[in-house]
């Protein structure tokens, strides 16, 4: 299909592409972890980029031989001591945690109409980008208790699309994690991947600093050319 329009719509993860929280996240999943006899290290983190909290912690418990030692209840209890923690360690958190270049795109995005969503599994993602000073850049921020599916099933990714009035087609999406790859390429939408180790991506950068409105136009219609 020919195509010589822009997208209508593009829709950023949070965590490794607005802002840098990974490491804030693992620090509280690594201190969960020793603290019931299991130890995870920034290796086993990248798995769980990208994924729930519960979702995280069935992993945690996996990886060290305790998916059976904990009834529901208690498995709810660890992810809320965990997710305690990690909002303490956002306490911490400024205008410059903000990803090189985002501020830049937000505004630039803005300008050119095209409207903004924010796709994070994060039930803390209204509180990080009020830290950041970044609440009014988005058009939509998902709500997390309306999405059943976790990455990378393209729920998350679709409930934006449709928030935003705008089809998969019309939108392209920004992720640092493979599981958000794979939801986006699901969903049928354009995806472009922060992180020299994902694949898949329509169209990958190593950072944030090379992301600009012009390079995702130009790449958008490139692929819309393609197809």
């Amino acid at each position: 299909m020919k195509s010589d329009i822009s997208p209508r719509a593009v829709i950023f993860d949070l965590d490794g592409v607005v802002v840098n929280t990974a490491h804030l996240h693992f620090v509280a999943w690594q201190r969960l972890a020793q603290r019931i006899g299991i130890s995870i290290d920034a290796a086993f983190n990248e798995q769980l980029k990208g994924v729930s909290r519960q979702g995280s912690l069935l992993r945690i418990l996996a990886a060290g031989g305790k998916a059976q030692d904990f009834t529901p209840a208690q498995c709810s209890a660890m992810a809320a001591e965990k997710n305690a923690d990690y909002v303490s360690l956002l306490a911490g958190l400024t205008t410059a945690d903000i990803l090189p270049g985002i501020s830049e795109l937000l505004h630039r995005l803005r300008d050119q109409g095209v409207l903004i969503g924010l796709a994070s599994v994060s039930q803390n993602a209204p509180q990080v980008l009020a830290a950041l000073g970044l609440q009014q850049a988005f058009d939509y921020v998902a709500d997390t208790r309306q999405i059943v599916h976790s990455k990378p099933h393209p729920e998350i990714f679709l409930h934006v699309c449709e928030a935003l009035n705008v089809t998969p087609q019309q939108a392209v999406g920004i992720e640092d994690a493979q599981a958000g790859i794979d939801a986006l390429r699901a969903g049928g939408i354009f995806a472009i991947g922060i992180g020299a180790t994902l694949e898949g991506a329509d169209y990958r950068l190593d950072s944030t600093d090379g992301l600009s409105w012009a390079v995702i136009r130009q790449q958008w219609l490139r692929y819309q050319a393609d197809i």
